[in-house]
């Protein structure tokens, strides 16, 4: 890339990873980004805020995957011819390099995006779907790293793929996180295994329509292995179209031949002779939806050769991330536990079918979300709902629609005491043996910097109840 001119869109985290990797390379680099103080790069780049069109002589784009196709940038771009691309992408081809010291040339490498796929120097792993990504590529690191695998979690769960890709020591297998921004933007990569957990109605105002999201997910199916849940009928369908010559299925069933499942409560590899694994009982987090991520996890690491007994061990030192079914405290019988990163419907479904009586706190961003369906689904487990945030009154309306017998509590109220309220609230409605649930099916920005600070807000709030004992 020495020479090359190259626009970097994005100054956050990946914008970083690649104006970095880029002037390494010997391009010449621009930011696009409104802030335009970046004292804290170290990488000494000019930063252009409102940028519409390509400068004059252009060669690449890459783009922060937060950044919409409609971007008037980018539309810009594609009437000039001029590639548009993510920093995963950028990693591949970085990666497809013949020596990790050389660079990328922009002229022989998929630049042009038509070149047939190559192979990778090394194995990548990768994990997408709607819910469940973060849960099973920390499962898949955890199987590497017992397995002697020098690996890390990369990708959407915050450490860049490039830094990963250009790492040294090296890794020996690349496991990435990618979500639906991230695998738009990266049209040539091609995983040696790479699996579809979900597919359901989430970020559509930035895809446009279900289909365009399903389509770009389906691009973690285009390797060697295919594997997905297909207890999810949408990733079922993209497993039946992908062009991988091995496809492998998951479910929380009986499995077929050439699946993985569960067996007499123990999961079993009938894919790739791995046989019985562990107990199902021994997953972590809890539910149904957590055993077929770890499914998934075992999957895409016996497709690369690690043994069952490596797949067990990975499994059982897994340490969940915070905010995920993690029970908090006891108090008087009811359990209450925090679920916060249930951010859209079809996570909060998931969570809400792991206990059998629950009062619900619901509520955030649902972001052109449906909540009928779930309500409908989930009516005959609910003691009590307690809603809030921007969209709360969609989620009553359901509810009043196929819930009406439930007690609900709507809380109005946006302060930083306002999980107090709610905390208060469920406990009344609660009884012994229920659980106090937050899978709020909605993002958390309307009132909340983050859905990790609305479970700190939530494990706060219950530990200020009379009697709690801390989990």
């Amino acid at each position: 890339m020495t020479g090359a001119s190259v626009v970097v869109a994005g100054a956050g985290t990946s914008g970083l990873s690649a104006a970095r990797y880029l002037v390494g390379q010997g391009a010449d680099v621009v930011v696009a980004d409104d802030r335009t103080d970046l004292g804290g790069w170290a990488v000494p780049v000019p930063v252009v805020a409102g940028m519409t069109e390509p400068p004059p002589g252009t060669d690449l784009i890459v783009t922060s995957p937060g950044w919409r196709p409609d971007t008037p940038l980018f539309l810009a771009a594609a009437v000039a011819g001029i590639p548009v691309i993510g920093d995963v992408e950028l990693a591949w081809w970085a990666e497809l390099a013949p020596d990790p010291a050389l660079p990328v040339d922009l002229r022989t490498a998929p630049g042009d995006l038509r070149e047939p796929a190559r192979p990778a120097r090394r194995p990548w792993l990768a994990v997408t779907g709607t819910n469940g990504k973060t849960t099973t590529i920390g499962m898949v690191e955890a199987i590497l790293q017992a397995a002697g695998r020098h690996a890390v979690a990369s990708g959407n769960i915050g450490l860049g793929v490039l830094d990963v890709v250009t790492a040294e020591p090296r890794h020996d297998v690349i496991a990435v996180e990618l979500s639906s921004f991230q695998l738009h933007y990266a049209p040539t990569v091609r995983p040696s295994a790479g699996v579809v957990l979900n597919v359901a109605e989430d970020h559509l105002d930035w895809h446009g329509s279900m289909a365009a999201y399903a389509a770009d997910k389906a691009r973690a199916l285009t390797g060697d292995v295919a594997v997905a849940v297909v207890d999810d009928a949408n990733a079922a369908a993209l497993l039946a179209a992908a062009p991988a010559g091995t496809r492998v299925g998951v479910t929380a069933g009986e499995p077929a031949a050439g699946q993985l499942g569960v067996r007499d409560g123990v999961l079993v590899d009938e894919a790739f002779g791995a046989g019985a694994l562990l107990p199902a009982v021994e997953i972590r987090p809890v539910g149904a939806h957590n055993v077929t991520n770890a499914l998934a996890a075992a999957a895409v690491t016996l497709a690369i050769g690690v043994s069952g007994a490596q797949v067990a061990a990975g499994l059982r030192a897994y340490q969940p991330g915070g905010h995920r079914n993690a029970l908090v405290a006891e108090v008087e019988g009811v359990r209450y536990v925090d679920d916060s990163k249930a951010t859209n419907p079809h996570a909060a479904f998931a969570s809400l079918m792991a206990y059998g009586s629950v009062v619900w706190v619901a509520g955030g961003q649902l972001k052109g979300a449906a909540v009928d369906d779930l309500v409908a689904a989930v009516a005959g487990r609910l003691r009590g709902v307690v809603v809030i945030g921007v969209d709360r009154e969609l989620i009553a309306a359901a509810l009043r629609r196929h819930a009406p017998d439930v007690p609900r509590m709507v809380i109005a109220a946006t302060d930083d005491g306002v999980m107090t309220t709610v905390v208060t609230a469920a406990a009344r409605m609660a009884a012994p043996g229920d659980v106090v649930l937050l899978a709020p099916a909605a993002a958390s920005l309307d009132m909340f910097s983050s859905y990790a600070a609305r479970g700190n807000a939530f494990a706060d709030a219950v530990a200020a109840l009379p009697g709690t004992d801390r989990a």
